[in-house]
């Protein structure tokens, strides 16, 4: 099933990394607080403005971004936890510094 969220809304897919202590004890998902990043995987159509006319989204679909601890709501899709909150809840997004592209390309 897709999702096409409606507006200034973008869908996004929680990072999980596993967690290890500096001994080598692996924390387990259930003890460990949920990340704060993740991948957008659907943006919608953009804000509607006062006027009528409409702002496009700042984001797209790929981009790595920081969100606070709280935002958005929180759907199950397909088995699939994931969260449906406003562009403006989106703290940053998460870029690729230029030595690091270099090394993967």
């Amino acid at each position: 099933m897709n999702i096409r969220p409606l507006y200034d809304r973008v869908v996004v897919k929680r990072i999980e990394r596993q967690r290890t202590t500096a001994s080598g004890i692996v924390i387990p998902d259930s003890a460990a607080e949920k990340p704060e990043q993740g991948e957008v995987i659907a943006v919608g159509d953009g804000r509607l403005l006062k006027d009528g006319t409409r702002r496009p989204p700042e984001l797209k679909v790929g981009d790595h971004v920081l969100f606070g601890k709280y935002a958005g709501q929180t759907v199950k899709i397909d088995g699939e936890e994931l969260l449906v909150m406003r562009e403006e809840d989106v703290i940053g997004v998460l870029e690729a510094d230029a030595a690091a592209q270099r090394k993967a390309a």
